[in-house]
């Protein structure tokens, strides 16, 4: 199958080191709003100006889109589902819904098929939280992200007018994790879970002040948690702040028997040295399983949920009956 990126950032240097690892795969094209002269891939494949994208579509099976959630994904996702079959890493949990519906309209319109929301949350979280609800309905779930590095926390605070650089980490609050893995199922609100790290370089002359207030009460992102806020240089940025390290925890606490007599925890963990990197490795994936719906005549937009897991794998049926079955 044919992949191309569109948009060249930390997830599209990932999505290029992952098709790699393909073989069934063939990266085509890179396309980006910048200089097409000034990006450099490790890969060597050609890069063009997104405007020249509608030159190559026969030349694109599954377009992973490289936005950041924030801004680019919720215009770029249902405008690139009119060419081609996309997949994308929207991660704004509350806006999940809204751009569903943006995005299965323009698919259904065009005859196309997307995927939203593709990553490890959301994406394997969300299914490790769907398998252990419905395998122990008397319970709770809990999630814990971090210690690491949000890419769409840091990006939307980049987005801030004074920012040039921005990195967020997401960090769980111990006692809230202890509490959780007690089987004592806590009722623990968004401020107990996780507290928040950003660390900032501001352009001379910017108002600080008003770049925290901005960080601090933005929705959705930060206005429910405890958030400190860092400035520093450019240079601490690169000396102690360059890699991209994530992670986190899904929890369901449940009951059992007719009595609920017997406690059960499922845990499901991820410890990334690269979360770009990771993220890349469940979008090619998902980009698969679209090229397969794609061939089958399916439309629409689709979250994990919508996906066969064999449809993500290369192997036939009968070869994952044998080895993984």
């Amino acid at each position: 199958m044919k992949l191309a990126i569109y948009g060249y950032g930390n997830i599209a240097r990932g999505v290029e080191s992952a098709v790699a690892q393909n073989p069934d795969m063939t990266l085509t094209a890179v396309f980006t709003r910048r200089d097409p002269a000034s990006v450099k891939t490790r890969s060597g494949v050609c890069v063009y100006a997104a405007s020249a994208l509608d030159a190559h579509l026969d030349d694109i099976d599954v377009l992973i889109v490289c936005g950041g959630s924030a801004t680019d994904l919720p215009v770029m996702t249902p405008m690139l589902v009119r060419k081609c079959c996309v997949v994308d890493s929207f991660d704004t949990h509350a806006r999940i819904p809204e751009h569903f519906a943006n995005v299965d309209e323009a698919a259904r319109e065009c005859g196309h098929v997307a995927l939203i929301s593709g990553g490890w949350d959301p994406g394997m979280f969300s299914l490790m939280r769907l398998y252990a609800s419905v395998i122990l309905p008397e319970g709770k779930d809990y999630t814990f992200w971090g210690r690491g590095v949000s890419q769409g926390h840091s990006d939307a605070v980049r987005r801030i007018d004074g920012v040039l650089d921005a990195r967020q980490y997401t960090i769980p609050i111990p006692e809230a994790l202890d509490a959780v893995r007690s089987g004592a199922m806590p009722a623990l609100s968004t401020r107990e879970k996780h507290r928040r790290e950003v660390f900032v370089v501001a352009a001379e002359g910017a108002d600080k002040a008003a770049i925290e207030r901005a960080i601090v009460t933005m929705p959705n992102y930060f206005d429910e948690y405890d958030t400190t806020v860092h400035f520093i240089s450019a240079e601490e940025m690169r000396r102690d702040h360059s890699e991209l390290p994530h992670g986190g925890f899904v929890f369901r606490t449940g009951k059992t028997g007719f009595a609920l007599e017997h406690s059960h925890t499922v845990e499901y963990r991820l410890t990334l040295d690269s979360n770009p990197e990771f993220t890349a490795g469940v979008l090619v994936a998902l980009a698969r399983a679209v090229h397969k719906m794609a061939l089958r005549g399916d439309t629409g937009c689709k979250t994990v949920f919508d996906v066969a897991p064999a449809d993500l794998s290369p192997l036939s049926g009968e070869e994952l009956r044998a080895h993984m079955l």
